[in-house]
């Protein structure tokens, strides 16, 4: 028996294809609009799935905040290494502290030292800003950690009247004047910071006689570790007495991020699923037809010695081809598609590699399954059956 080599078998599998452009272009169309939908059905929804997920987690989905117990006769005193400690916990991502340096604040020094403005002044580790997903409305943030510098918390800029830190004004803190070098936006993750004046670490320990322990401990974690690490805070803190260490629950927020994740998988399973079987019935319909239409040219081709085989296989590498077609058209109309909605809604653009390919490659499978049954219906027609219709 003769065999069709692959570059025969591929000019007759398009044969169909480039001598019916019109029903191929319209054929493809229906499987590129399913895989489209796929597409398009899967990549929107990812899109505002991960804009929705990036407002929860900027509530704070992955924050804990640890602090000693309250004890006003006997202080609990958390170690001055505590960041460097909870940072060496494997799913810590990022850790700060503050402290209360005990420090009044004025705006000059012509004010009473008995003014009480009700700001606090606490010293602050470098990484405060990525841990609490702070940020600096004007200025920088502590630029030089070792200088009298100041940054301003929102809410203790305006008690102040200090609006910018452009011109670097000065306020009194303690007995020395320190240079505001920014001014901070408003931190719903952390209100106490709004309310205070952030001096450099090391800078509260030269001019404010700081003692270098910690009274808050930001931390920040993988969410899917949140728990884990919460458990151990307490005794990476406090080992010998872990209960004196308070740590926060995770926010109400990761549990709605994690529901509405499993509710998204499941949207996308469905509807990914209803569009490939729409499109699979459009190939297997058109590829009937052409078997119908073209048992003239079957019967041909047996008379003069194709073999089942080869018609079988001309027609099912038809149906693959064409399906194959719009799986590639469709995939970049998909893809086009929902880079333009998620930049109309100012999303960040989720498309995830897989489900793309995912998409061509169920097209060629959908052709094959497609154009199963018209091939094998194709080579059971004998050479007179088909000569005579």
């Amino acid at each position: 028996m003769s065999r069709l080599s692959p570059a025969d078998l591929l000019a007759l599998g398009s044969l169909g294809i480039r001598t019916r452009r019109l029903r191929a272009a319209l054929s493809a169309l229906g499987i590129a609009l399913g895989v489209a939908t796929v597409v398009v059905v899967t990549g929107i929804p990812a899109s505002s799935q991960r804009a929705l997920l990036d407002e929860l987690t900027a509530l704070g989905t992955n924050l804990l905040r640890a602090q000693p117990t309250p004890r006003p006769d006997d202080p609990v005193l958390l170690p001055e290494s505590s960041v460097a400690m909870v940072g060496r916990i494997g799913p810590v991502t990022a850790a700060a502290a503050v402290a209360n340096t005990h420090t009044r604040v004025r705006r000059n020094d012509l004010l009473d030292p008995g003014h009480s403005s009700d700001i606090t002044v606490l010293a602050a580790t470098a990484g405060l800003l990525d841990t609490v997903n702070g940020h600096v409305r004007s200025g920088e943030f502590l630029p030089r950690p070792d200088f009298p510098d100041v940054v301003l918390g929102s809410v203790a800029a305006e008690r102040l009247g200090i609006a910018e830190a452009g011109d670097r004004p000065a306020i009194f803190v303690g007995e020395k004047w320190f240079t505001v070098t920014g001014v901070l936006g408003p931190m719903p993750l952390a209100p106490d910071i709004e309310r205070s004046v952030l001096v450099g670490w090391d800078a509260a320990r030269t001019h404010l006689g700081f003692d270098g322990h910690p009274t808050v401990v930001y931390v920040k974690a993988r969410e899917e570790s949140i728990e884990d690490v919460r458990a151990i805070l307490p005794a990476t803190l406090h080992g010998e007495i872990p209960g004196l260490v308070q740590v926060s629950r995770p926010s109400d927020a990761l549990a709605a991020k994690r529901a509405t994740q499993s509710s998204y998988s499941a949207l996308f399973l469905g509807l990914a699923g209803v569009a490939l079987l729409v499109g699979g019935v459009g190939v297997a319909n058109t590829m009937v037809i052409s078997v119908l239409e073209r048992r003239s040219e079957i019967g041909l081709r047996r008379a003069l010695g194709a073999t089942r085989g080869h018609i079988r296989a001309q027609f099912l590498t038809e149906a693959v081809l064409l399906s194959g077609l719009g799986g590639l058209a469709g995939t970049a109309l998909g893809a086009v598609g929902v880079a333009g909605y998620a930049a109309l809604h100012r999303w960040p653009l989720v498309l995830p590699l897989e489900v793309l390919a995912a998409g061509v490659l169920a097209a060629f499978v959908v052709g094959a399954a497609a154009g199963l049954y018209p091939s094998l219906r194709a080579a059971r027609l004998t050479p007179t059956q088909a000569l005579a219709a």
